[in-house]
């Protein structure tokens, strides 16, 4: 059996020196070693790195997927990968055969497009929004899913070449979404793989000050894009109670109004919706495009 040959992508910002040389050590003691290992600086010249990897400074902050989507680029177009890994410059791989274990993963079935990572804390924990599934009190239970984790997760290229890249003008926030729906609707398979382990602190994603106001603003450029017209107004209604019911913060909930309406206002790039087929897919996998 033949196996992929894998590559690397790592975004950061510059502000995690520690982390990312723990990162890459970890990534540099994986007993299949990566074809290679791209890092890609969000607004930082990378200078202080020493380690023997492909550097990327851009001038500009793209945001976490229009970063990522330079690192894929360079990849995809190289020819020297068949499966690239991304991981977020603050996580840890505590084992030495992830890519091992990806590469097999791959071999064995040639429609896989992504597998998500567990993502645990130091103590072993994985938060419930960690978990790529609505019913989520069992982070080992392993299985094909709807969704994948940011933070540590694998495409196939063949499948990136088919379907796109990252939504790049998302910035922060719901751009894995977007980028799972579009796998699904073009027959690839989604594996949330718990043996499969990147250690990160345990944080909120209201951390960051543009957490209510994105968040909003890319929920409804999402459905704009990807659902068909008669689940928009389902789809933004349900998520509109739940946010209601569960911000608490009257400046969070000021945020979340103004990105909803700049969501509706703004162009939100190329409508594709999905097939009907895929919702019913998404469905029966326990994730209707509605919640």
């Amino acid at each position: 059996m033949s196996l992929p040959r894998v590559g690397v992508v790592i975004v950061t910002m510059g502000t995690r020196p520690h982390e990312l040389d723990a990162l890459l050590t970890s990534v540099e003691k994986q007993n299949v070693p990566p074809a290679r290992v791209v890092l890609v600086g969000n607004a930082t010249p990378l200078t202080d790195i020493a380690a023997d990897v492909t550097k990327i400074p851009l001038e500009e902050n793209l945001g976490c997927p229009g970063g990522r989507n330079v690192g894929l680029q360079f990849l995809c177009e190289s020819g020297e990968v068949d499966v690239i890994v991304e991981l977020d410059d603050d996580g840890l791989l505590i084992a030495d055969d992830v890519f091992h274990k990806v590469q097999q993963l791959y071999a064995a079935d040639p429609r896989l497009g992504v597998v998500s990572f567990r993502v645990a804390d130091e103590h072993g924990e994985t938060q419930r929004r960690h978990v790529p599934r609505l019913r989520a009190g069992d982070p080992m239970r392993r299985g094909l899913v709807t969704a994948f984790l940011g933070g540590g997760h694998c495409f196939s290229v063949a499948m990136l070449d088919e379907i796109g890249l990252w939504p790049g003008q998302f910035f922060f926030g719901h751009e894995e979404t977007d980028l799972a729906w579009r796998a699904i609707d073009g027959g690839w398979k989604i594996l949330y793989e718990p043996d499969l382990v990147l250690q990160h602190p345990k944080t909120s994603p209201a951390r960051h000050a543009v957490y209510y106001r994105f968040t909003a603003r890319n929920r409804v450029w999402l459905a704009r894009r990807r659902l068909p017209l008669a689940l928009i107004p389902v789809y933004l209604g349900v998520w509109t109670l739940l946010t209601v019911a569960r911000t608490h913060s009257l400046t969070g909930l000021k945020a979340w109004g103004a990105g909803f309406l700049e969501g509706i206002r703004t162009s939100c790039g190329s409508r594709q919706p999905m097939k009907w087929r895929t919702v019913w897919r998404m469905t029966r996998l326990g994730r209707p495009p509605l919640i």
